[in-house]
């Protein structure tokens, strides 16, 4: 079985709270086997409506007159009484009946039900719904598995980790063998991802053609979810998909629409984009005008890099046998689009928000995160000349942005020169947004009459 995060944060919320608990994310990461292994470790009753699946609770929600009759109703139809205080409510693909979630209130004020909910596409489906139940309920996004997950569904020991946890809080070298070891292991995530149904084929039968497959079937899932929710505008949101592995190829990552049809404008057709982020199955990395807080106010919203929510999917969409490939250390492979990628994956799942800078005069930063009102630039380095970034320099030269650090992502070991911070590749799973973040407490200042 695979540990993930989101066990211990589902854990603290039913242990902390009675309200209700939303799990949102792209297909497949997940949701629903979460929501079943906590009401398994808790021994709870596990009440689930899977709208999908069974399309008549529907209208077993829909017809209910209050929350006494729609508990009766759900009782009468999971035949068993439901146990107060040791049952847990579940409504599953509640993107196909988003309208259950103005019954959540009714249902966390009757206080002797937990209730869970989960689906996907939900950044689209919920932007209809009479009554949102704010302040009862909880949303939380899931991800893929992290390269960090991934570590410990492979069987690496926490101990191993903390060691390298060690390296990167004092800025030290790992140790040469386990460096190449998490190299090696971080070549593997490429290839297999983090969504979980890979992953688990991985651990039985460590078959990448079987890996593969799993992949495949996710992403022919997606082209079903895009045919069957924007049945207007299905062919250019499947298009500009299918253009992710291409684009993230060529020299200039940029996503350029002309690519699909010279005649295109970004105006008409900025909605195709929208729908791919909120459905999580893309995820944007917006240019900025200067590399100056606040980054969302600098925001360039059409230029933009799109990114594959998975880098086990995106490898999976690259022919000729990349996979094996990667794992053989093979040199001509550009491994540029792969890193990128698999570190917009990362930083994503870790609270960040995506921003790059791109000038013709300094040149362009892969990836530029905000804390605190401190700009902190990332480069991703591939290849054997790390150490040569022409347009970090500039940035870092540039008086006005005042920046004064930056890190360098690449293959090699710990290393600190002057201002910048050559990071391996694989550290990337512990750049989280909300680290060491302290409160922030402000007393005004009352004037006494």
């Amino acid at each position: 079985m695979i540990s993930r995060n989101i066990d211990s944060f589902i854990d603290k919320h039913f242990a902390e709270s009675r309200k209700a608990l939303l799990l949102t994310g792209a297909r497949q990461v997940g949701k629903t086997f979460a929501i079943r292994q906590y009401a398994k470790r808790n021994k709870l009753q596990l009440i689930e409506l899977n709208f999908l699946l069974q399309p008549e609770t529907i209208n077993i929600v829909k017809g209910a007159n209050d929350v006494k009759d729609l508990l009766l109703r759900i009782s009468a139809y999971v035949k068993s009484p439901m146990q107060k205080g040791k049952c847990l409510l579940f409504f599953d693909e509640v993107q196909h009946y988003p309208d259950v979630l103005t019954w959540v209130k009714a249902i966390v004020d009757e206080g002797n039900f937990m209730c869970a909910l989960s689906g996907s596409l939900l950044g689209l489906e919920l932007r209809n719904v009479r009554s949102v139940p704010v302040g009862y309920m909880v949303e939380k996004q899931m991800f893929p598995l992290d390269f960090c997950e991934f570590l410990k569904a492979v069987g690496v020991q926490d101990d191993v980790i903390g060691a390298v946890r060690y390296s990167y809080d004092q800025q030290l070298p790992v140790d040469d063998f386990l460096h190449q070891q998490m190299l090696q292991l971080f070549n593997l995530y490429l290839i297999v991802g983090g969504m979980p149904a890979a992953v688990q084929t991985y651990l039985d039968t460590n078959d990448l053609q079987r890996v593969l497959q799993e992949q495949q079937a996710v992403l022919s899932l997606y082209k079903r979810d895009i045919s069957t929710y924007d049945p207007e505008d299905k062919l250019y949101i499947n298009d500009i998909f299918d253009l992710i592995p291409s684009e993230l190829n060529a020299k200039n990552k940029r996503f350029v629409l002309k690519k699909l049809n010279e005649h295109l404008k970004f105006s008409r057709h900025e909605n195709s984009f929208v729908w791919l982020r909120d459905a999580d199955m893309a995820l944007p990395a917006y240019n900025v005008q200067a590399p100056q807080s606040p980054l969302k106010l600098n925001e360039q919203r059409n230029l933009f890099k799109l990114f594959q929510n998975d880098v086990g999917l995106l490898a999976s969409q690259y022919v000729g046998g990349i996979q094996l490939k990667i794992l053989q250390g093979d040199i001509n492979i550009n491994y540029g689009a792969i890193y990128e990628n698999v570190v917009a994956q990362e930083l994503h799942a870790h609270g960040w928000n995506l921003y790059y800078f791109s000038s013709k005069k300094q040149g362009e930063i892969d990836f530029l995160l905000e804390r605190n009102g401190e700009i902190l630039p990332v480069e991703v380095k591939s290849g054997k000349d790390y150490q040569r970034h022409v347009a970090l320099n500039n940035l870092l030269s540039t008086e006005e942005y005042k920046i004064n650090n930056a890190i360098v992502l690449c293959n090699a070991n710990v290393t600190v020169r002057q201002n910048i911070t050559y990071l391996p590749i694989y550290m990337t799973m512990f750049l989280h947004y909300n680290e060491n973040a302290g409160s922030i407490i402000y007393r005004p200042v009352i004037p006494k009459i």
